[in-house]
């Protein structure tokens, strides 16, 4: 009787509203779920998960809140700033405040050197990376289309990318066998597969410095895949949220010092997603930019961002802390520093006990290598341990399954959310899993894995079809295998 009401419902709503692509029925949002229904707390919930799964930067928000102690006009709502009040409450053009543009043009070539520098006629906002990057999309393709996305990639790409835009992704496989890195053969394998299934191809999307790698493309590399494109006539959209994270040689390279300097290049075809959230610290300030040197994006794009424009107030605030220029060269240099050393203290903690991780320079995150921990070598097998870490050392790391890497036994693991503390802690936990040696079996009912796993520290396994956490509305997570 229900599955007869449950089909005459979902008859009166859209395709969107009762399909499941939003790709929450994944391990990299039920581990978000497991922490939320039981959060680690020092001192109330000692025993909880350590959330190592969401990707935020922490480290640096004293210096922000020493700038706005210093700095009250910078907002309305305080004494001092108020007389500003009426001018930002007020409309404003699609277009952004023009100091707001400005800053962000000025901040974007500061991170990259001053070696090239960015048109604040050409900046459009977007209600964070998530909407610039749905905005861009919008922008070059049709459902149907699809795009070329180098693995592992960002999970939520699924979401953003293609849940309401009906884009394809195709991912294109890399390997641990050179670290992952982009080969100008594996594109053009996805590409002809593509266009042999007759699937039209709109272009290459790409995050550098890469998530969940922790690492960014080289000058050569970047060279390759803007030939890639150009020869195809495909465009390229770089996301570049964490171009400031890079603590570590090589330094960062944006698509846009690339192009400056090669010939024959349609800049037609280059694209840029940016955001405050990982290089700042401020995902809350929901403040995402699409940068296109495409004329007709950007005219595109400003009427599109009527659907998730920054607030004024957001933007009068970070006007001014971005044009204190000062200020913004120590925070960063700062936060750099503060992320390498947060990097180095997980590292060479997890080596100590002979867990290796892929070399990595930048991001507020590693790629853990735990495929000698695997039964064998499956996406099966990676789910196993991926529950063990989850639901008995209390961890949420993400699986690499989630990510559509192609090698099993790879987990994404972020270190710069938490206080130093908590680091120890989890650190803590690590050791005891790795170090215990005990045999966990392996209830009956799942019969697609063996009998046993050698993992560690005495422990209990959930059934195969028990949910991460009690209150997901996910009946489980099928995602096992690498697939668009």
């Amino acid at each position: 009787m229900s599955s007869v009401s449950d089909h005459a419902s979902n008859n009166l709503l859209s395709k969107i509203a009762i399909s499941d692509q939003h790709g929450e029925n994944s391990p990299y949002f039920d581990g978000w779920k497991a922490y939320d229904s039981n959060p680690y707390h020092p001192l109330k919930n000692p025993d909880g998960v350590i959330q190592m799964g969401l990707a935020e930067n922490q480290l640096s928000f004293d210096s922000i809140e020493e700038w706005i102690k210093k700095n009250p006009t910078a907002s309305i709502c305080t004494t001092e700033g108020v007389g500003q009040f009426r001018d930002i409450a007020i409309f404003q053009d699609y277009h952004g405040l023009p100091q707001f543009r400005n800053a962000i043009a000025s901040f974007m070539g500061r991170v990259r050197g001053n070696r090239v520098s960015f048109d604040p006629d050409r900046v459009v906002m977007a209600g964070g990376a998530t909407g610039a990057n749905e905005l861009i999309i919008f922008c070059l393709a049709n459902p149907g289309d699809a795009f070329l996305v180098p693995s592992p990639y960002y999970p939520a790409f699924n979401r953003d990318l293609s849940w309401r835009t009906g884009v394809r992704l195709i991912p294109v496989h890399c390997h641990s066998s050179n670290d992952f890195k982009i080969t100008k053969e594996a594109l053009e394998e996805a590409y002809e597969n593509a266009i042999q299934s007759g699937i039209n191809v709109k272009g290459v999307i790409l995050a550098n410095p890469s998530n969940p790698l922790g690492s960014n493309l080289e000058m050569q590399d970047l060279k390759d895949l803007v030939s890639f494109i150009n020869q195809r006539q495909i465009h390229l959209v770089c996301d570049e949220i964490y171009s400031a994270t890079v603590f570590n040689k090589p330094d960062f390279v944006s698509v846009a010092e690339i192009i400056q300097d090669m010939e024959f290049v349609n800049r037609d075809l280059i694209h840029i997603v940016y955001s405050l959230s990982k290089d700042m610290g401020l995902p809350g300030f929901r403040v995402g930019i699409v940068y296109s040197y495409n004329d007709v994006v950007v005219s595109c794009g400003r009427k599109m961002s009527s659907f998730g424009l920054v607030s004024s107030q957001t933007q009068l605030f970070l006007a001014k802390l971005l044009s204190d220029h000062a200020f913004i060269d120590k925070f960063l240099a700062e936060s750099a520093k503060r992320l390498g050393a947060r990097h180095q203290i997980f590292t060479d903690g997890l080596e100590e006990i002979g867990i290796k991780c892929l070399k990595s320079n930048a991001g507020l995150f590693f790629w853990m290598d735990l495929r000698s921990l695997l039964k064998d070598s499956s996406f099966e097998a990676e789910m196993v341990l991926w529950r063990v870490i989850i639901n008995d050392v209390k961890l949420n790391v993400s699986p690499g399954s989630s990510f559509h890497c192609s090698e099993p036994g790879w987990f994404r693991v972020c270190f710069a959310n938490m206080d130093e503390e908590t680091v120890q802690v989890a650190l803590k936990r690590i050791r005891k899993f790795v170090k215990g040696g005990k045999e966990i079996e392996i209830p009956k009912k799942a019969k697609r894995w063996q009998k046993s796993l050698r993992l560690s520290f005495s422990s209990r396994l959930l059934d195969e079809g028990t949910l991460m956490s009690p209150h997901s509305p996910i009946p489980h997570s099928p995602l096992v295998r690498a697939r668009t």
